[in-house]
């Protein structure tokens, strides 16, 4: 690891007062529970007081071993990882300039209308701005960009799938709205055969890679196409995907945060109904009632899950070569509205009894929610992407440390 660190979206972030002192020394304290390694973050308030600028070289280190950090300007955040259940204490040291940069542990790229994120080398998961058409005869209303496939385990496994053919508006993980109201008429997002709206990328906003994570906000367009003139944009969205990496060959985070808003006058109505918004998955066509299972924070499983809430649920089923098993945690954050939020999960007899897995927290399936307009609303969620086995006990540690913010301590 070299000693100049990454200085991301040019940020000069202020860490101290005390221009005085060579280190600053903080710890981090843990609860109990299952110890999980997980990304911590110090703030810009946290770090007010002490005098030093991300323009100085820094060094940071535990037990006098230098380890990676981070900053996120948009989050005005240092980020590192450290043992979520356990406490340990951090030096910042300054250090003569030096030109050697750390290595990009996460990346992004661009191809063909792919943006593609990869850790150490290994593709992870890729979002889509590009527009993907449907298969030959088939209506081009299909057509879509703006979701993330393929999601990809830490070994290679794909566990996602786009435009299968009994549902073809299917796309790997996105979140469109599905019965919504606008001035009385409904329109609906998500069934894109029905030819009232859709959901696509329009821009970029930011991006970043580095040796803890790899992130990028869009800005996405949720559009209505019942008007009497052209198409009116009903939402705007700003779609923020930031990849963790937690240095074990088994294991990735991914944190899905979508912040959106209603440009119209009268806003829009989402009624209440079990599809819609929130985060949905179609899995693998590999899965299926045979070789898949399901485990709720409150203990349902793959026959009694659908229509009940969750703080995280773990899907996992069986591994592409067919000798273990892969899968991802998904979690909700506490602010989510509806949290726990429920969730709709395929019955296990679905699609003529294959029992296909599809999986969404769903915040409005029980109960509607009217989007004001010219406001913004947020729904947060981190997903744990794995092979092998993920435990309930690891499950709620993981959760644990996304829910609630740590305990950080200046030492003098």
């Amino acid at each position: 690891m070299g000693k100049k660190h990454f200085i991301f979206f040019g940020l000069a972030l202020a860490l101290v007062s005390c221009a005085e002192k060579e280190t600053f020394r903080f710890k981090v304290h843990g609860g109990e529970g299952k110890t999980q390694t997980v990304p911590v973050a110090l703030n810009a308030q946290e770090l007010s007081g002490l005098g030093w600028t991300m323009d100085d070289d820094l060094v940071l280190l535990k037990n006098q071993k230098e380890i990676p950090f981070q900053i996120d300007k948009a989050q005005k955040k240092l980020w590192f990882l450290h043992n979520a259940d356990s406490s340990a204490s951090y030096n910042f040291e300054k250090i003569e300039e030096t030109d050697v940069e750390g290595e990009t542990r996460v990346a992004i790229t661009k191809n063909d209308g792919n943006l593609d994120i990869s850790t150490d080398g290994k593709p992870v998961l890729t979002y889509r701005y590009g527009m993907t058409y449907p298969p030959k005869g088939v209506d081009s209303i299909f057509k879509k960009s703006g979701y993330i496939h393929p999601v990809r385990t830490p070994s290679g496994d794909i566990l996602s799938r786009i435009q299968p053919p009994d549902h073809y508006h299917h796309y790997g993980i996105w979140g469109p709205w599905t019965h919504t109201q606008i001035e009385g008429q409904q329109v609906d997002f998500w069934n894109l055969g029905d030819k009232k709206g859709t959901v696509l990328f329009k821009e970029f906003n930011q991006m970043a890679s580095g040796p803890i994570f790899g992130a990028f906000s869009a800005s996405q367009e949720h559009i209505d196409f019942l008007t009497n003139e052209e198409p009116q944009v009903a939402l705007n969205e700003n779609l923020e995907i930031k990849v963790w990496n937690l240095d074990r060959p088994d294991r990735y985070i991914f944190d899905y945060t979508t912040t959106f808003s209603s440009p119209l006058e009268s806003g829009i109505l989402f009624e209440a109904y079990r599809y819609g918004g929130g985060i949905g998955m179609r899995f693998t066509e590999r899965w299926h009632k045979d070789n898949c299972a399901v485990l709720t924070s409150e203990g349902n499983d793959r026959l009694t899950a659908d229509g009940t809430n969750a703080r995280w649920c773990i899907v996992s089923g069986a591994s592409a070569d067919g000798k273990g098993t892969s899968g991802i945690l998904f979690m909700s954050y506490p602010d989510n509205r509806s949290h726990p939020e429920p969730m709709r999960i395929w019955p296990i007899d679905g699609n003529g009894g294959r029992g296909d897995m599809f999986f969404e927290f769903c915040p409005i399936r029980h109960k509607e929610w009217k989007i004001e307009p010219n406001k913004d609303y947020q729904l947060k969620y981190r997903m744990v992407v794995f092979d092998g086995k993920l435990s309930a006990d690891e499950a709620e540690a993981y959760w644990q440390a996304f829910a609630t913010k740590k305990e950080i301590e200046i030492l003098k």
